[in-house]
C-alpha cells in the first residue's frame, strides 16, 4: 500500500509517518485484503476543528471525533482486486489531534499507542470492517485490532481479553 500522509498541527515526536507505515504493516499482517501493493490511502493528521468539519459535513454529526475513515472500494471490490492495473484508491483517514491527545490521557495510553490503535481501527473501517450493525462484526473487528496491536507489542486496549 502507499501511503500519502499530512500532518498538521501535531508535535514533532514521535515519527508520525513511520508510526502509520507500521500500523499499516501490522493490520495488512492480520487483514491480507490491506496488503494489497495498488491501493493507496491518505492519512491526515489535524486537528479537531477540522475533524469536527468533516464530520458534520460528511457523516452529519455535529462534533469532533478521534478518527473518521472515508472508504472508497467496496469490500468486495477490494476482495476481487487483482494484481495488475493502476493504483486503487482505498480511501482517506483522518485524526484528530486534541481528541486523541485527551483519549490517550484517560486511559494511560502514550499517544502514539493510541493513534497507532485509531489508525488500525480506521484501516479495518477502510477494508469494510464495521463494529455498528452487529456485536458479531464489532467482536471480529476488534480480535483484528488487537492482534495488530499485540504485533507491535501494543497492549490490548479494550482490556477485556
Amino acid at each position: 500500500m502507499d501511503l500519502d500522509i499530512e500532518i498538521d498541527g501535531w508535535p514533532d515526536d514521535p515519527d508520525w509517518e513511520a508510526l502509520c507505515e507500521r500500523a499499516h504493516e501490522a493490520i495488512a499482517a492480520v487483514e491480507p485484503a490491506l496488503a494489497h501493493d495498488r491501493l493507496t490511502t491518505s492519512v491526515l493528521f489535524t486537528s479537531d476543528e477540522q475533524v469536527h468539519e468533516l464530520n458534520k459535513e460528511w457523516r452529519g454529526k455535529d462534533k469532533p471525533t478521534n478518527v473518521l475513515s472515508f472508504p472508497m472500494l467496496e469490500r468486495g471490490e477490494l476482495l476481487e482486486l487483482g494484481e495488475d492495473g493502476p493504483p486503487e484508491m482505498l480511501g482517506d483517514i483522518a485524526l484528530a489531534f486534541e481528541t486523541c491527545e485527551r483519549e490517550a490521557l484517560e486511559k494511560s495510553m502514550s499517544l502514539a499507542d493510541h493513534t497507532t490503535h485509531l489508525l488500525i481501527h480506521g484501516f479495518l473501517h477502510l477494508a469494510g470492517h464495521d463494529h455498528v450493525d452487529s456485536d458479531e462484526q464489532a467482536a471480529a473487528m476488534e480480535t483484528l485490532e488487537i492482534d495488530a496491536l499485540a504485533k507491535l507489542g501494543i497492549a490490548d486496549p479494550y482490556g477485556d481479553r
